[in-house]
């Protein structure tokens, strides 16, 4: 077992499930904070902004990190909006986290000619945003989709996630998006970049095979999957390439 300078972690089905902590997964966080091992979280939630995330770590789960910790595919997705330069005016089917962060970093709400069109998230989603982004996105704006999970895992089962979204608007529109979030190496570059290491430096920790440790496998970087969220383990052994390591719970992991 290798030593690493950094971890990359997944939120949602590896800290938390739903709205229940995980309880090794909130020992895994504390352990690398009193060995004092660089982290990030590297989520696909575009729904809250790093700060209503950390809030919530803090307020529900008695988890405290600041901030600067939680790196979302919705940060990811201005990022590259701003390193693409293709203009200022979006559109956005998302909620309230999502659309903020893309507004307050400058780019202008545009319904009929927008440069980009943003699809994440939206549990509010009605027929006519949908019209909207397929219109716009016929139009020659650049479609954008935050992150390809086609569920979420939560207390309640696996319901629809961005993804599902997306792929109704790409059908639509036979276009496909440009995806933000893992495992794409958009997120992945950028997250590298926040915490300040190397590809070889880093673990990628996570629930979902798909897009967890897909991130890692596609980004060359090692991946650890824990069995407690997404991916279950009688997956395992048809898996088309496996992670570098495998466990059930994140206590069976040694620094």
């Amino acid at each position: 077992m290798m030593t690493y300078n950094g971890y990359l972690i997944d939120l949602d089905g590896t800290i938390y499930l739903g709205s229940e902590i995980i309880p090794a997964g909130k020992r895994f966080v504390e352990s690398l904070q009193k060995k004092d091992i660089p982290f990030l979280f590297v989520t696909n939630n575009t729904t809250k902004t790093p700060e209503t995330v950390a809030m919530r770590l803090r307020e529900e789960f008695s988890l405290t990190v600041e901030p600067t910790t939680i790196y979302t595919a919705a940060l990811a997705t201005v990022d590259y909006m701003k390193d693409a330069k293709k203009g200022s005016k979006v559109y956005v089917v998302g909620e309230a986290g999502l659309i903020q962060l893309i507004l307050k970093a400058g780019f202008i709400w545009e319904e009929k000619q927008p440069d980009y069109v943003v699809v994440g998230l939206d549990s509010e989603v009605t027929y006519e945003k949908l019209m909207k982004a397929t219109l716009a996105i016929r139009e020659g704006a650049l479609f954008i989709g935050t992150n390809p999970d086609k569920n979420i895992p939560t207390e309640k089962g696996l319901i629809p996630g961005a993804g599902s979204l997306i792929a109704l608007i790409e059908t639509a529109t036979q276009q496909k998006p440009v995806f933000i979030g893992k495992p794409e190496a958009i997120i992945m570059e950028k997250a590298l970049g926040q915490i300040q290491l190397e590809k070889s430096e880093v673990l990628m920790v996570g629930d979902n095979y798909e897009t967890d440790i897909q991130s890692g496998i596609k980004n060359g970087i090692d991946s650890l999957l824990v069995l407690s969220g997404f991916t279950p383990k009688e997956a395992v052994p048809h898996l088309p390439e496996a992670p570098t390591y495998i466990i059930d719970s994140l206590d069976e992991w040694m620094f």
